[in-house]
C-alpha cells in the first residue's frame, strides 16, 4: 500500500512538472561564501543593536540580490581582538552583478555608512576588499 501510495505521489509530481514546463535543471546551484572582518571592540555593542533590527529595505535588497542562509557571527581571538564571520548562499546566476547591484542601492549605502565604522580590516585580504573573503575547506550536505 505505502508502495503504491508513493508511486502516485511521484507520478502527481511528475505531472505537475510536466504540466507547468517546470525545468528542473534550471534551478540554480547554491554556491557559499564566509568572509571575515575586525570589529572594534568600543563599537561591540552599537554593531549588535544595528543588527538586531535589520531596516527592512537591507533585507529586502539582501534577497533580490540573490543571497540566502545569511548569518554573521561574533568571535573575540586569542588577539583579544572581536571578528565578524560572515556566511550566506547565493543562489543567483552572476555574482558580480548582484554585488554591484547591492552596492548601488542607496538604503543599503546608508546601513554601511552605519556599520561600516565599527569593523576594522584585516591584515591578510585581497586588494578591494573589507570584509577577506575566505576558502572553503570543508562542507558536509
Amino acid at each position: 500500500m505505502r508502495k503504491l501510495i508513493f508511486g502516485i505521489a511521484c507520478s502527481a509530481v511528475i505531472a505537475i512538472v510536466v504540466e507547468r514546463h517546470v525545468d528542473v535543471s534550471a534551478a540554480p546551484e547554491v554556491q557559499r561564501y564566509g568572509s571575515v572582518i575586525g570589529l572594534k571592540a568600543e563599537k561591540l555593542e552599537e554593531y549588535k543593536r544595528l543588527h538586531a533590527a535589520v531596516w527592512p529595505e537591507v533585507l529586502k535588497t539582501i534577497k533580490d540580490c540573490n543571497i540566502r542562509n545569511y548569518s554573521i557571527y561574533l568571535h573575540q581571538l586569542d588577539d583579544e581582538n572581536y571578528y565578524l564571520f560572515s556566511y550566506f548562499e547565493y543562489v543567483g546566476q552572476d555574482f558580480k552583478a548582484d554585488m554591484a547591484k547591492m552596492a548601488a542601492d542607496p538604503m543599503t549605502q546608508k546601513w554601511w555608512k552605519e556599520t561600516d565604522p565599527c569593523q576594522f580590516p584585516i591584515k591578510h585580504r585581497a586588494d578591494g576588499e573589507k570584509w577577506a573573503t575566505m576558502e572553503e575547506v570543508f562542507h558536509c550536505s
